[in-house]
């Protein structure tokens, strides 16, 4: 029964990674040794499984089908184990999160080394990305997102306060360019535009005014997907940025930064910890919930 087993693992790290050196690393062995084990799979079965270039590796059409019936069932393989690690004393294992960089930054990143001490057992496996992302599909065990954009069908703990957002920009180009009072005034002033990685379309700056929803489609010569570059832009007085107010504190209080429009800026629901629901949480996520859980104040 083993042999039968033997390069399943290794050929479905080198779809998921792409490259044999990408999946030698993600299994902690060498690319060799994947790529052996891959061709002794092929060998045994007799059917070419990968297509394989200098520069690229892929699926044939029979590998392609082979691989569609086996990922179900190594995922039940993996379900298995996990539903055994329950039943341990204490939290263990890897630990496989999706968290958008300023997540990672504000959240995860300075209580890392703390929760890592307090649960020698579980391995932490971060893939940073700001786009949305289907934990379920990916094979997450939990993902970080900000509070107003979690699925219904997800469980949500709180992991920070509340946020806000500011508008800022340099005193150079508020020299050049003015100082905008109002949201309408934004329509002459160059904006750092963010361009949505899901969806591909450009962010309207969500605003409000006296407690209604204002949003305003600003216009600029600069688009980026990556929102952490915004505040580098604004340094340079390339234009209006629009991000997190805690990315901005401290350009602000040493003078690099103007904070502009401040009653028209938001808060909203901080970031939460999301996950499946289930009726048996793994111990290694409920320890990461409750390690990072955030309680609000009621009034």
């Amino acid at each position: 029964m083993k042999d039968h087993l033997d390069g399943l693992t290794e050929l479905l790290a080198v779809v998921e990674k792409g490259t044999f050196t990408a999946a030698a690393a993600a299994l902690r062995i060498t690319p060799s040794a994947v790529s052996q084990t891959i061709r002794a799979l092929e060998q045994r079965i007799g059917v070419r499984l990968l297509q394989r270039t200098t520069r690229s590796v892929s699926l044939t059409e029979a590998g392609a089908r082979f691989v569609t019936r086996l990922k179900p069932a190594i995922a039940g393989v993996h379900e298995a184990y996990d539903e055994l690690g329950r039943h341990r004393d204490r939290p263990a294992g890897v630990l496989r999160l999706a968290i958008p960089r300023v997540a990672y930054e504000q959240v995860l990143g300075p209580r890392l080394p703390a929760f890592l001490a307090a649960y020698p057992d579980i391995e932490i496996d971060a893939s940073i990305d700001d786009a949305f992302v289907d934990i379920v599909e990916r094979g997450f065990d939990a993902g970080i997102r900000i509070g107003q954009l979690l699925d219904r069908e997800m469980i949500g703990v709180r992991v920070s306060p509340d946020l806000r957002m500011a508008v800022v920009a340099s005193p150079a180009y508020l020299t050049a360019r003015g100082t905008p009072r109002h949201p309408r005034d934004l329509r002459s002033h160059e904006c750092l535009l963010y361009r949505q990685r899901t969806s591909g379309a450009i962010y309207r700056w969500e605003l409000v005014e006296k407690g209604k929803p204002l949003v305003v489609a600003v216009k600029g010569r600069v688009v980026m997907d990556d929102g952490d570059l915004f505040v580098d832009l604004a340094l340079a007085g390339l234009g209006l940025a629009f991000v997190l107010e805690k990315r901005v504190e401290r350009e602000i209080a040493e003078g690099r930064l103007v904070r502009l429009l401040e009653p028209f800026c938001p808060s909203f629901p901080g970031f939460h910890l999301y996950y499946p629901s289930r009726a048996q949480l793994a111990p290694k996520v409920k320890a990461l919930a409750d390690f990072f859980r955030v309680k609000t104040r009621r009034t």
